[in-house]
């Protein structure tokens, strides 16, 4: 027995560690493949589809070419071949980062006060409040695009109240406008604004903004100078979530903006649908893509930059 035991020592603790790091990457690995052949496979075909030339009815033809992401940003004229920009795709760009960027704007607007609302209740009264932030979740987002609908139509609930208190004699048109997607986007995404600051904001010391009213310090800056700083991750990843989703957004903007107010997901779906150009298609996809990291990459900046500031 002794002679076994000297044959066979215990393993060490390094070796241990790395026979269990082993078996967990082992055991992780068919995950692993099928995540990564999930997400990487449809992103290689959109990939190579855009360097690929339109089909005549449909589809793609195996033929290399750059025209795709050459008509992203200009295109020729039929009859001339002058090259010229492509008024049509800058417009549908700009129009979706300008409602991107007020839509954020206007949640965090409505979002940091309700945010702040929520974490000075009572504790056992702000799970019923966060109920009433998640419910609109529960909705199918075609639903909730509708009751916006009815809302802001001709003879919706608005422009019925104000005639009928004599402001005004005549609808308002507020559907099929800009007006009108900036409102249901704002609403559809603003519960992912007030989720991520209310969580910054429940972590607060208020004892803080208590210190700061002690050193006569008015209401405005307490917010600016202690409150604002604090919860300043929240604010950052709350507009990222809602500024992302807005860029692709396809369904409020088909449906309020009633084919009039085309933004990046109804372009891409154009493509891919009437038009029958998978290629363009696929650049315009691609193209969102990269706003879609650039912004990505502005929060990881961010974060890490207000990490160094707190370290």
């Amino acid at each position: 027995m002794s002679d076994m035991a000297l044959s066979d020592p215990a393993p060490s603790p390094e070796t241990r560690a790395r026979r269990e790091r082993r078996s967990r990457w082992l055991l992780l690995t068919p995950a692993l493949v099928i995540l990564s052949l999930a997400a990487s496979g449809p992103l290689l075909v959109v990939v190579i589809y855009s360097f690929l030339t339109p089909g005549d009815y449909g589809g793609v033809e195996w033929q290399f070419s750059l025209d795709p992401w050459f008509n992203v940003v200009a295109e020729r004229d039929f009859f001339t071949e002058e090259l010229k920009l492509a008024d049509a795709h800058l417009l549908v760009f700009w129009r979706s980062i300008k409602l991107s960027l007020m839509t954020a704007i206007l949640c965090l607007i409505v979002g940091f006060p309700t945010a702040y609302f929520i974490a000075t209740r009572p504790a056992h009264r702000r799970d019923m409040w966060m109920l009433l932030i998640m419910i609109p979740f529960w909705t199918n987002l075609l639903i909730r695009t509708f009751a916006i609908m009815e809302l802001i139509r001709n003879q919706g609930t608005i422009n019925t109240l104000l005639m009928a208190s004599g402001v005004i004699d005549e609808p308002i048109q507020m559907l099929y406008t800009e007006f009108s997607v900036l409102v249901g986007m704002t609403y559809v995404y603003l519960p992912l604004m007030i989720l991520p600051i209310y969580a910054s904001m429940e972590r607060l010391d208020f004892n803080l903004v208590e210190a700061g009213y002690d050193l006569y310090a008015t209401r405005l800056q307490v917010l600016r100078r202690i409150i604002f700083p604090l919860v300043k991750p929240g604010v950052v990843a709350g507009s990222i979530l809602v500024f992302v989703p807005c860029l692709g957004a396809y369904v409020t903007p088909r449906v309020l903006g009633g084919g009039k107010q085309l933004m990046l997901g109804n372009l891409i779906e154009l493509q891919f649908g009437q038009l029958r150009n998978w290629p363009l298609g696929a650049a315009l996809a691609l193209t969102l893509l990269a706003v879609v990291m650039v912004a990505l990459v502005f929060y990881v900046r961010a974060i890490g930059r207000e990490g160094e500031h707190n370290a």
